[in-house]
């Protein structure tokens, strides 16, 4: 469903706000993408964490990502408004977990999360379409970078050994 129109509550609404990822989800182009950019700054502050501490922080903000997408939504009166993108966020942040620095990786991260998100492969279509309300919009992004790490941790495999 296209959505041409944002509401001004992204600007004035502080939870807003951060569900359209810091205003990001507002770009009437590719506003999912333009929201994962938001991870990457965020994913640069946390990469020297342990690995733990990272998973923290991952695991709170997918709990505090639920309460945020059903809260918006639920203002919005739609669900999963293409303009929430704090399923992004989280996303490509799992994406990188325990990911090599360096550019190369983010980029890498970067284009695979994306590539899951929008293809929607099994069972990420069926989480899509399935699940409803706060966890449905954030889960599915959140096996999309699943899908993403895997992917990238077998290519550190391949190209690291």
């Amino acid at each position: 469903m296209k959505v041409t129109k944002y509401p001004s509550s992204v600007w004035r609404n502080p939870i807003h706000f951060i569900a359209f990822g810091f205003g990001t989800g507002t770009s009437r182009v590719a506003p999912g993408t333009c929201g994962t950019l938001v991870a990457i700054p965020l994913f640069i502050l946390l990469q020297d964490q342990t690995i733990l501490m990272y998973l923290f922080y991952v695991i709170v903000l997918f709990f505090f990502g639920i309460w945020i997408c059903a809260v918006t939504s639920r203002d919005l009166g739609m669900e999963d408004h293409p303009g929430i993108v704090i399923d992004e966020i989280t996303g490509f942040l799992l994406a990188m977990t325990a990911s090599p620095p360096g550019w190369l990786w983010i980029v890498c991260g970067f284009l695979l999360f994306r590539l899951f998100d929008i293809w929607k492969p099994w069972p990420i279509h069926v989480i899509d379409r399935k699940l409803g309300g706060g966890l449905g919009i954030m889960l599915d992004d959140v096996v999309a970078g699943l899908f993403a790490m895997m992917v990238l941790q077998l290519m550190t495999i391949i190209f690291s050994g």
